[in-house]
């Protein structure tokens, strides 16, 4: 029979992700949630909502998270992990506070967040901290007793996230017709952020041209790279590149755009393209825009073949994946020896965000870090 593992001192993981609309209703309030404090009017809101529309006003993100959350209770079960998974989330349905509450309710004390971002950034980590704190004040208010939070470290190079990637860029590459398929370019495509939040993103060391934000997607971009030429025989050319600016137009954002880079590549003749999201956990929004409408309209506009690759989603793979960052953070939560599991130059990630990483412009209190009101 198999021995039951021990996710010791936890009692419950937490999903936490962005959220989305589920319906026409639910776009500008979904949108005025997201932009709240920023004062941007409904008639600008309904403009941006546009995108949602095309699409019934559904986001995928909340029913892709819930396909997440039943890989994890089925990898858990079958794998003797007794550990409740909750979700909740920043912007829509379901809340986080209302999940904390819940959880508290249930008599968790000690939790375990995973949020559905892979990377160091602000928009990424600090700011779901952010709502972290925010909803635990809001719990302590009511006089309820907290729960201590922890969250999983970045996962961007955990084997386990990577060999999906890999795998659904080889399917796509050989979905390519045969003749262009050799000299195919790999366009790792990620969420473009303000240069000076990349520049700041991560500890205090890794500040600077694009900080820990560029230099993980750079090295997860090495490796699918270097695994596809490993199984292939193909050293295929690629670059790292941005979608889904949303920014003011004086602002520097990281660049080229990835419908920008599309047209620079087919004005030097190369013969297709494969865009590979990688700085994206499931095919939401930005994805099936972004790429599959707006950057694939621009390669049919030139002429270039082109294909997108899939995200990891609720890859078995990425289930057992999560189960190992549990069990890894338990075992450094109780004292005992633990290995992380991680590929590539830059190792596992910390386990407690220091002071200074990916700061914000106003600092708000965060949870789950070392200068945590909440530790």
């Amino acid at each position: 029979m198999r021995d039951a593992l021990d996710a010791t001192p936890y009692d419950a993981l937490l999903l936490l992700s962005f959220g989305g609309p589920e319906g026409p209703d639910d776009v500008v309030p979904f949108l005025e949630n997201v932009t709240r404090g920023r004062g941007i009017p409904k008639e600008r809101l309904k403009e941006v909502g546009q995108h949602y529309f095309l699409f019934g006003g559904v986001s995928p993100i909340n029913d892709q998270n819930r396909a997440l959350l039943d890989a994890l209770r089925k990898d858990f079960a079958e794998h003797g992990l007794d550990l409740p998974v909750y979700w909740g989330n920043r912007n829509w349905g379901p809340y986080l506070t209302d999940t904390l509450r819940e959880m508290v309710a249930d008599g968790r004390r000690r939790v375990l967040v995973l949020a559905t971002s892979a990377y160091a950034s602000y928009s990424g980590c600090r700011q779901y901290r952010e709502d972290l704190a925010g909803a635990l004040a809001t719990l302590e208010g009511e006089g309820l007793e907290l729960p201590r939070i922890d969250k999983l470290r970045h996962y961007f190079n955990h084997p386990g996230f990577l060999e999906p990637m890999i795998e659904g860029l080889l399917k796509s590459l050989a979905e390519l017709p045969e003749d262009v398929r050799a000299g195919a370019h790999l366009a790792f495509t990620t969420h473009s952020i303000p240069n000076a939040s990349a520049d700041t993103s991560g500890p205090v060391e890794d500040h600077g041209d694009g900080g820990a934000y560029v230099k993980q997607h750079l090295d997860v971009a090495r490796l699918v790279a270097d695994a596809v030429r490993e199984r292939t025989g193909i050293d295929h050319p690629w670059q790292l590149v941005y979608q889904s600016r949303s920014g003011a137009p004086h602002i520097p954002w990281l660049e080229p755009d990835i419908c920008d880079h599309l047209e620079e590549l087919h004005g030097t003749g190369v013969p297709a393209v494969v865009m590979a999201p990688i700085g994206f956990v499931s095919d939401h929004m930005e994805v099936l825009y972004d790429l599959d409408t707006e950057a694939t309209a621009k390669a049919e506009e030139l002429g270039l073949p082109v294909r997108r690759s899939a995200t990891v989603g609720a890859d078995p793979r990425f289930a057992a994946a999560i189960r190992e960052l549990v069990l890894e953070r338990a075992a450094a939560e109780s004292g005992r020896d633990v290995t992380p599991c991680a590929l590539g130059a830059l190792g596992p990630s910390h386990n407690l965000c220091p002071v200074g990483c990916c700061p914000a412009r106003a600092p708000k209190p965060a949870a789950a870090g070392t200068d945590s009101p909440y530790a």
